[in-house]
């Protein structure tokens, strides 16, 4: 994929604000998202891109299709756990459940035809490079951006073995700068990551590691923005789904709270030049399909 940046002298001279969205990673904290995205709809805040890592993935994908969050929250509280992940503990699941959720409401689709411009973030096991996919079938993409090693069998995409973005960009706030955006507003649904356990059991073992290893690389995440939202979620677990209005009235208030700030983020001139890292993308880029 070719980038153009642009460039004062060839730029229109009012162009307008490209204002990018960036959905962390969390689980069923994700709920969260849908809350944040009501707020936005209430004050007529609209994005022009939407990245997403891990469940933040599936909340863009229902975001960029159109769907109001009226409509998400419908969806998730029809949703069980078991309706996601089909094994028991200590076996990994296959994300059948994950890409069944995106076909039924979504249908069988190509990125290419959601309403507006979205990308899925995973890393390809492969490679052990990150991995931001803008084409190609949706409900593949955002199943391998889901698929957190030990709890989901990695995902066939392209030759890649895809796995949860979060392992290297749980909060994807440098992305939508790679296609024009001028700011990001990013979301943040685990922002309390990286706590330690004083259990022994796998699954309890797992959720702390992959928490520490995502705490080091959100770091990136909270610097690419220039606003990122923090609902509280700490009393919410992220392997259940019985709290949803809660999750959702959290990301709503957090959301409400900032929107002076995001009104006058998105009100400010266009940026003439990106920051000389992403100039020099063509160097440092991740693998971008």
């Amino acid at each position: 994929m070719k980038f153009t940046f642009l460039k004062k002298s060839t730029e229109k001279k009012h162009r307008k604000v490209k204002v990018g969205l960036a959905l962390g990673g969390g689980a069923s904290r994700g709920i969260a998202h849908i809350g944040a995205i009501k707020a936005f709809e209430e004050n007529g805040i609209d994005f022009d891109f939407v990245a997403g890592t891990s469940v933040g993935s599936i909340i863009g994908a229902f975001y960029a299709s159109g769907k109001s969050a009226n409509e998400m929250l419908k969806v998730a509280k029809s949703l069980a756990v078991k309706d996601i992940r089909k094994s028991k503990f200590f076996m990994p699941s296959k994300t059948d459940g994950i890409e069944l959720l995106l076909k039924e409401n979504l249908g069988d689709i190509d990125i290419k035809e959601l309403s507006k411009p979205y990308c899925a973030v995973a890393v390809d096991l492969i490679s052990a490079e990150e991995v931001i996919i803008t084409k190609g079938n949706l409900a593949k993409a955002a199943a391998g951006s889901c698929a957190i090693p030990g709890v989901f069998n990695p995902v066939i995409f392209d030759k890649m073995h895809l796995a949860d973005g979060g392992l290297q960009n749980n909060i994807p706030s440098d992305v939508p700068r790679y296609f024009g955006c001028d700011y990001v507003i990013a979301i943040d649904v685990n922002s309390t990551r990286g706590g330690g356990t004083t259990s022994l059991k796998l699954i309890d073992v797992l959720k702390t590691t992959i928490g520490i290893m995502s705490k080091s690389n959100c770091i990136k995440g909270y610097s690419d923005a220039d606003l990122v939202i923090k609902p509280s979620l700490k009393k919410y677990k992220s392997t259940k789904l019985d709290e949803v209005d809660e999750m959702f009235a959290e990301g709503y208030l957090a959301a409400l709270d900032n929107i002076p700030k995001i009104l006058s983020i998105i009100s400010k001139k266009p940026k003439w030049a990106y920051k000389k890292k992403y100039k020099d993308i063509d160097d440092k880029k991740p693998i971008i399909i």
